[in-house]
């Protein structure tokens, strides 16, 4: 008998793989709106860094690995003084972006933060707008850096829309190291092979766990792995960029490919199924679709699925703030996703369990009538008892149609209601709220809003005639796009 010996024959490059690296290098953009809501995300982005600067727990994982390292022509890190080689800003940007949990959102049968991407976009981009002025050539200018979002979201969310990641305990900055990758690796300047080997790197690549993001171990690594993983992706460009071999086969290679290792389960329930059965679905070519529906948050630091639940008990708060203690229990009607990722009940160990917890992100609203990030900080839940209290009174319920309309193309929903109900057998009405204030369909009050965040945020970390130069910048499209990208990001240094 002769033994079974595998084909040595190596493949073509896996199809998903080109598919993305033909978008990135060929794909030009031309839609205004793209172009308009990359404009509001920058400054959305940029702003909930500055904030995150307020945070000992997040500063302290700022700055070179090696005190004192100089780096010539070093990307800088928004707010700070910091200037540092590409991977280490990007892990930095990244991380102070999505500290808070402020940043964008898109929601499909995967989610993800797309704009944590701007952290190994920046951090490039200024490294080589600086390196080429110095060496006598045109700089890179703004509009580059938002054509490089515009296509990161897209690339994160068609990927997310009908794969779930989650479902076999990935997490979703997998996502954020692929985009991450792909687009910088274009702006190194990549020839087609040479961004193929990176993206094949990134899924070859250890995967982080969602872990850290459910109870009972929720904690603060969630706060940063997206600026790892921005940062792994430009360190993963750079080693293409050097000439390293690809792996053509990353994806679908029979029993050691991604599908085969890590993608071949879908739920707990179900047998492990072979790759042939569970490869990526591309419901649609990729061009500007994401970037165009991206949710923002507007009005509150906490997990998306939460966002309409905070909209509800803010409404809600005036008919029950002088009736606290008279709370007999409290129906939350929400969708499928939301109970299955952050619906918590018992202690909360830490501001980033708190944060990730349906139950709590709706009981401080209620309550006090908003949600800011102080809200999840160790001494204000100490303080303020009465949180638990209302939470151990929480009853959440799916329902159907919500679970229905979050996945539905043209509706994309993400629902919760509210109804408080008293001792005396008397109840609220219930308030429903379906589509948050940062939706697509909401960008007439939602704008105006993000704008004042940004404004807000500035405020944390410049004096008035910085912030009012940066804000009128940014809100200056056309002047934007042709601004250079180290100017840009040196009117962030401090």
């Amino acid at each position: 008998m002769s033994a079974n010996v595998e084909s040595n024959d190596r493949p073509d490059y896996d199809e998903v793989l080109q598919s993305i690296a033909d978008y990135v290098l060929d794909y030009e953009i031309h839609n205004p709106e793209a172009f308009d809501t990359a404009r509001n995300c920058l400054m959305d982005t940029l702003g909930c860094g500055l904030l995150a600067l307020r945070f000992p727990e997040c500063t302290k994982h700022l700055g070179p690995l090696v005190e004192g390292t100089t780096v010539p022509h070093g990307a800088r890190v928004p707010g700070t003084s910091f200037r540092l080689d590409p991977v280490k800003a990007a892990w930095d940007i990244g991380s102070i972006v999505r500290w808070l949990d402020y940043n964008d959102t898109w929601l499909a049968a995967e989610w993800g933060h797309p704009s944590d991407n701007l952290g190994g976009i920046l951090a490039v981009a200024d490294h080589l707008s600086q390196k080429r002025v110095a060496e006598g050539k045109a700089p890179l200018t703004m509009e580059i850096v938002l054509e490089a979002m515009i296509k990161a979201h897209e690339i994160q969310g068609v990927l997310a829309l009908e794969n779930s990641f989650n479902r076999v305990g990935l997490d979703h900055v997998v996502l954020v190291k692929v985009a991450t990758t792909a687009v910088v690796a274009k702006l190194m300047g990549a020839s087609r092979e040479q961004l193929l080997s990176a993206l094949s790197h990134a899924w070859v690549d250890g995967q982080s766990l969602r872990t850290y993001r459910h109870a009972p171990n929720a904690g603060s690594r969630k706060s940063w792995a997206a600026g790892d993983a921005s940062s792994r992706g430009v360190r993963l460009a750079d080693i293409a960029m050097r000439g390293e071999m690809g792996i053509p086969g990353a994806l679908t290679a029979p029993q050691w490919g991604f599908y085969d290792v890590l993608f071949s389960k879908t739920n707990k329930d179900q047998k492990l199924k072979p790759a042939d059965q569970c490869r990526f679905s591309l419901p649609q070519p990729f061009g500007t679709y994401v970037m165009e529906n991206i949710l923002f948050k507007v009005a509150f630091p906490a997990e998306f699925h939460a966002q309409t639940a905070a909209e509800a008990a803010v409404i809600l708060h005036p008919q029950v703030r002088d009736r606290l203690n008279e709370i007999e229990r409290i129906v939350l009607t929400t969708h499928e996703s939301a109970i299955r990722i952050i619906s918590k009940r018992g202690k909360l160990a830490n501001s980033a369990d708190r944060d990730h917890c349906l139950q709590y992100m709706t009981a401080v609203p209620l309550i006090f009538g908003n949600l800011i990030a102080e809200h999840y900080e160790d001494e204000f839940h100490a303080d303020n008892p009465i949180i638990d209290e209302i939470r151990a009174k929480m009853e959440v319920i799916e329902d159907a149609r919500y679970t229905r309309e979050y996945l539905e193309p043209d509706k994309r929903s993400i629902a919760n209601a509210i109804q408080v109900f008293f001792t005396d057998g008397s109840s609220t009405e219930q308030v429903a709220v379906e589509y948050p204030i940062g939706h697509r369909g909401r960008r007439k009050d939602g704008i105006p809003m993000l704008e004042r965040k940004f404004r807000t945020n500035l405020a944390t970390r410049f004096p008035q005639g910085r912030a009012d130069e940066i804000y009128t910048l940014c809100k200056d499209e056309n002047r934007l796009r042709d601004t250079p990208v180290h100017e840009f990001v040196g009117l962030f240094v401090i």
